[in-house]
């Protein structure tokens, strides 16, 4: 069950410029529109069946803005460019190419993160930071696709000090590149990510509860 109550006064904790995501993977379409009919209206989903079921269980609430938030598989780029208009995971110049064709192709310009790696972790992917500099004039050259900022996820045992850390060198890369945006932080770690200048702190369980499978 979504404790509203919660919601209120995380909203109220974060700082102008900081925005919620609600990460509603698991959950049920009802407890999605329960959520948007308190206000929220950005919805993170990283699986895409489980997703495009809620997208159009969800159509008539013309307010939410879907997030996906997913390991991004070549096969399913084009319904992601359909279906969303964010993503925050584009872990590399293959994956962001083939959304720059597929969206001139839709007639759409997705917005985009680029998913950025900044400690060794066999669990995640995405740009090292070096590499993302090198291929940095390649990815800007893109059409049909608006490269908003950047996203990364910490290991799940480093310190929150640490945490820290390496959220101002993803918001440090960010502003050397001239982005806007910083997709950091989670249910445990978020305080940490808006000290540090995320824009974007992704948030699910501490919203809705336990998750329905």
């Amino acid at each position: 069950m979504i404790s509203n109550t919660y919601f209120q006064k995380l909203k109220a904790q974060l700082p102008p410029g900081v925005n919620l995501l609600a990460v509603s993977k698991g959950h049920t379409v009802q407890s999605i529109r329960a959520l948007a009919i308190e206000g929220q209206n950005a919805f993170g989903e990283s699986r895409l069946q489980e997703a495009l079921i809620k997208i159009i269980d969800l159509k008539d609430i013309q307010e939410i803005k879907w997030h996906f938030i997913g390991r991004i598989q070549s096969n399913k780029v084009r319904a992601i460019v359909k279906e969303f208009d964010f993503i925050h995971s584009v872990d590399s110049f293959k994956i962001a190419k083939r959304i720059s064709r597929i969206a001139g192709e839709e007639n759409k310009i997705p917005s985009i993160m680029i998913q950025v790696k900044f400690r060794p972790d066999e669990n995640k992917t995405g740009f090292l930071e070096n590499q993302l500099l090198d291929e940095w004039a390649n990815l800007i050259s893109l059409p049909n696709i608006k490269i908003v900022g950047l996203m990364t996820i910490s290991p799940i045992d480093l310190a929150l000090d640490d945490r820290r850390l390496l959220f101002t060198q993803c918001r440090t890369l960010a502003n050397n590149l001239g982005l806007k945006d910083c997709s950091m932080g989670m249910s445990g770690d978020w305080k940490e990510a808006v000290v540090a200048g995320s824009t974007w702190v992704r948030i699910g369980s501490a919203l809705f509860g336990s998750k329905k499978k």
